[in-house]
């Protein structure tokens, strides 16, 4: 399932683009936005897979929207306008769309992303190797693969291109993902409390406001994670 946003300043465009997405089986539509700003603040909380992007918008553009992202997930430009097609072919996006857009191209576009978004998950599987079982982990990393005990992981944080556990020895980097370790770990026993941060809820010495302390270390948590975070520690108290 490919998550995803839209993202247009015209109230029929985004009602369009949500009628088509939900006709599409392998598309999950997280959110839809009238401006980039809030899209923005969205997607740096809940990190999604794909956007479909509208280019002229007052205030930020679609092009200034995608050049600020840090991380940009896979983008499908949808616009009026034809004279920006080099920028989207620069800009290495999946797909671009002149409005009025038929559903038949919608689907089309969304069937390249959808190739794609599946080449790259197999593409990082051979790499990608972490075996659970009971207690302990095996994780690959660079060029060979190490057993990590479930209870000497501190927490673990999101990089650009790796994931880094923390243990009290040194730190393990891998190429699996944060959110492969968040639906994998025993729910019980790590939370995700940050876009880029999942904890053990074991080795929490202190939670103040926003931010949990682990090892001397102090880690954010952010709006979209709060309420759970939160009702998990009171259920434990």
């Amino acid at each position: 399932m490919i998550k995803c946003i839209a993202v247009d300043d015209e109230p029929l465009a985004l009602e369009i683009l949500e009628d088509y997405i939900r006709k599409v089986p392998f598309l999950q539509l997280a959110g839809k936005f009238e401006n980039a700003a809030n899209a923005l603040r969205f997607i740096q909380e809940e990190p999604v897979d794909l956007v479909f992007l509208d280019i002229k918008m007052p205030d930020i553009t679609g092009i200034q929207f995608l050049k600020s992202l840090k991380y940009p997930p896979m983008v499908i430009f949808t616009t009026a306008y034809g004279e920006y097609a080099l920028d989207g072919f620069n800009l290495d996006v999946v797909d671009y769309l002149l409005k009025p857009v038929p559903f038949e191209r919608f689907l089309k576009a969304a069937a390249k992303a959808n190739e794609a978004f599946t080449a790259n998950q197999q593409k990082a599987a051979p790499l990608d190797v972490a075996t659970f079982v009971n207690d302990y982990i095996f994780i690959k990393t660079e060029y060979k693969i190490i057993k990590i005990n479930l209870e000497d992981i501190l927490f673990i944080e999101a990089l650009k291109d790796y994931t880094k556990i923390y243990t009290p020895n040194l730190p393990v980097l891998t190429l699996r993902s944060l959110k492969s370790f968040e639906t994998r770990l025993p729910a019980d026993k790590f939370i995700r409390v940050h876009r880029s941060y999942l904890v053990s809820l074991n080795k929490i010495n202190s939670v103040e406001k926003n931010t949990v302390m682990i090892a001397n270390q102090s880690i954010p948590i952010s709006d979209g994670y709060r309420d759970r975070f939160y009702d998990l520690i009171n259920r434990n108290s």
